[in-house]
């Protein structure tokens, strides 16, 4: 693949990045705000009854300083603008894996490779992490663990990309003896196996308050998945359309159509006079 195409499927992945990052925003925002709101409203509620058990009899009440950024403009121009810029990225650094995976995996089509790309990528980046350490709604989780927290679901994160990538090695390098099926069942459960080795080696968390609405981490967790399910998704098919008109697009229309003869059209024509003729 030349560098030309290289470039034109870059842009094409980020126009897609940046589309599939409208429709995960609509998502995040009808969602996953709600959550959030509820979860800031626990949280808020939790602080006020623990300072004012601690206050001293006779103190005033303590001037809480203002955030920089009001929570209206986190949960509309902030939420836009990282999710859109998220999408931007995101679509980029997709469609540079798309040319190094296109005609590696398989023969399949531009628009179909685009797809399993995406349904592969959601897997490995997000649920796979996903499932070991969930996300988490604001109020859950200690301050001073953040760094552990996040160490765990980086590492998580790398194992899970890392073992997609062996898994789709082992299936075609067993392929040619087992048939592209069992090969592929095989690299499966191989993945499947190690998947669960890394869940059971690799620490837990759990630091759930344990009065905080269990509705709400519930419905949290899905918004998320929803989230990056709508970008990957919406990616993979907007990507995928645009990747099959660059790198096979449809037949051109015949010449007789247009009115214009070809050179073979021409020759058998003279031919045939030539044929009268005699």
């Amino acid at each position: 693949m030349n560098s030309t195409t290289v470039r034109q499927l870059l842009v094409r992945g980020m126009l897609a990045g940046l589309a599939a990052g409208v429709l995960a925003l609509l998502v995040a925002y009808f969602l996953g705000e709600p959550q959030v709101d509820a979860a800031i409203a626990y949280e808020d509620a939790h602080a006020s009854g623990h300072d004012h058990g601690a206050a001293e009899p006779g103190a005033g009440p303590e001037q809480e300083e203002a955030p920089l950024v009001s929570r209206d403009a986190q949960a509309t121009g902030g939420l836009a603008t990282g999710i859109l810029l998220y999408g931007v990225a995101f679509g980029g650094i997709a469609a540079l894996a798309y040319c190094y995976a296109l005609g590696r995996t398989g023969r399949f089509s531009p628009r179909a490779t685009a797809l399993l790309l995406a349904v592969a990528g959601l897997v490995a980046v997000y649920v796979v992490p996903f499932l070991k350490y969930p996300a988490n709604p604001p109020a859950v989780g200690a301050d001073d663990s953040v760094g552990r927290r996040t160490t765990l679901y980086l590492l998580m994160l790398v194992l899970s990309v890392l073992l997609m990538v062996a898994a789709v090695i082992l299936g075609q390098r067993l392929a040619p003896r087992l048939g592209n099926w069992n090969a592929t069942v095989v690299a499966a459960v191989a993945l499947i196996a190690a998947i669960g080795l890394a869940y059971a080696f690799l620490p837990s968390v759990n630091e759930m308050p344990s009065d905080f609405p269990p509705t709400v981490v519930w419905k949290f967790r899905v918004a998320a998945l929803a989230v990056q399910a709508t970008l990957w998704t919406a990616f993979g098919l907007l990507f995928g359309e645009l990747a099959q008109r660059l790198l096979a697009p449809g037949p051109a229309a015949p010449a007789s159509a247009t009115g214009r003869d070809t050179a073979a059209d021409r020759d058998t024509a003279a031919a045939g006079r030539g044929g009268t003729a005699g």
